[in-house]
């Protein structure tokens, strides 16, 4: 019984993935969001740190030390998990999901960009809240584009943002903001 339930949800996410990928099939979709997936590498991140370090105090060290502990800590789960678990990208699975661009290593489950972007955007949105405003919706782009792009599966994402939530609150109730 359980198999077949999970094999009825893997054909039904397998087809939701195809559904989503057929957007990639117009030049412009997928340009957009092969940008905005290589601007969640770390590139984005990296610089919000910085930034965060050296223009807002005490309190922007604080914002960018924690970042930079739950990325390496969100680096070495998210490995862990994928060497592991070893799902297959969808690309490789289906001949009906294009590729919108190479992905970074083999394995879907769990999607690390998507984790990151919702560890940084929440860890950073605590300490400065007018963040919210780009970087949500950054977040959510990032992850729309994984599936988009044909390299990550619904399931991928969600629990990749799962556990960059996890991470960031864990963190957070470490080392509450201060106002």
């Amino acid at each position: 019984m359980v198999s077949r339930s999970l094999t009825q949800f893997n054909l039904l996410e397998r087809r939701l993935c195809i559904m989503i990928n057929r957007s990639s099939r117009r030049r412009a979709v997928t340009g957009f969001f092969a940008v905005v997936s290589r601007l969640g590498d770390g590139v984005v991140w990296y610089c919000l740190m910085t930034i965060l370090a050296l223009n807002q105090g005490e309190t922007g060290r604080i914002a960018a030390t924690q970042m930079a502990i739950c990325g390496l800590l969100g680096v070495a789960l998210y490995k862990f998990l994928k060497t592991r678990l070893v799902r297959e990208r969808p690309f490789i699975v289906s001949t009906d999901i294009r590729v919108g661009i190479a992905p970074l290593d083999r394995y879907s489950f769990p999607s690390g960009h998507t984790l990151h972007a919702v560890m940084f955007t929440t860890i950073a949105v605590a300490w400065f809240p007018l963040l919210s405003a780009l970087l949500i919706p950054f977040a959510c782009l990032i992850a729309v584009s994984r599936i988009v792009l044909g390299l990550h599966y619904p399931t991928d994402v969600a629990v990749g943002a799962l556990i960059g939530w996890g991470l960031a609150e864990a963190a957070l109730r470490f080392w509450p903001p201060v106002f």
